[in-house]
């Protein structure tokens, strides 16, 4: 199951819920119970390669 941020439109809490996929709607906020919540949009990190080595920043192989 995927981890999602959300944020309350209320008090303004960020927080973090496993979802599943087929989870609709937002939960409530565990600070002020709150329904009115938003999902945010994250990034994520991706990592692929040699360690050491950006997937986005390294030269490919014969360009050095």
């Amino acid at each position: 199951m995927p981890m999602y941020e959300f944020q309350c439109d209320d008090c303004g809490h960020v927080f973090e819920k496993l979802r599943r996929l087929s989870d609709s709607g937002t939960p409530p906020c565990p600070q002020c119970e709150s329904a009115q919540t938003q999902k945010k949009i994250s990034g994520f990190v991706a990592k692929g390669g040699k360690s050491g080595s950006s997937p986005v920043t390294a030269a490919p192989r014969g360009f050095t």
